[in-house]
């Protein structure tokens, strides 16, 4: 999970909010994807990344390891009960599990544009992957 330091017709510079090292990221080698970007299969509408997030941080349950496949699917089943958990894979709770705690330790506020400025630094996340999947080089 990166932060967005400065965008070129070419590529992107990014900062690591893991290590916090800086690197350019080539666009025809990666895709970038805005965490603001990202939606998450529901039965119902697709919603958002950040609501995902947001039901995890305002959950009392505490985040299970993500070794074990069987406490992530209870642990989204009872914060968020209505994923749509027959097309979003224990990978993907996985890495939701992986970005909020980055995300969460590094302080990061996670919001959907247009949405209130709340308190603490305001920072661009962005995933790097590649094939046009997104996903976290960590």
């Amino acid at each position: 999970m990166y932060e967005l330091v400065s965008s070129k017709s070419d590529g992107a510079l990014v900062r690591s909010l893991e290590d916090g090292s800086t690197k350019f990221v080539s666009s025809r080698i990666h895709n970038l994807s805005h965490l603001e970007s990202i939606e998450v299969y529901t039965t119902g509408e697709n919603v958002n990344l950040v609501d995902v997030f947001n039901a995890m941080k305002n959950s009392s349950q505490s985040l299970p390891d993500a070794k074990d496949n069987k406490a992530l699917k209870n642990y989204f089943e009872t914060v968020y009960p209505d994923l749509d958990f027959d097309r979003v894979y224990t990978s993907d709770m996985k890495k939701m599990v992986k970005w909020f705690e980055i995300l969460e330790k590094t302080g990061v506020e996670y919001k959907l544009r247009g949405q209130e400025a709340g308190e603490g630094e305001d920072a661009e996340a962005a995933t790097e992957g590649t094939s046009g999947e997104a996903e976290a080089n960590s």
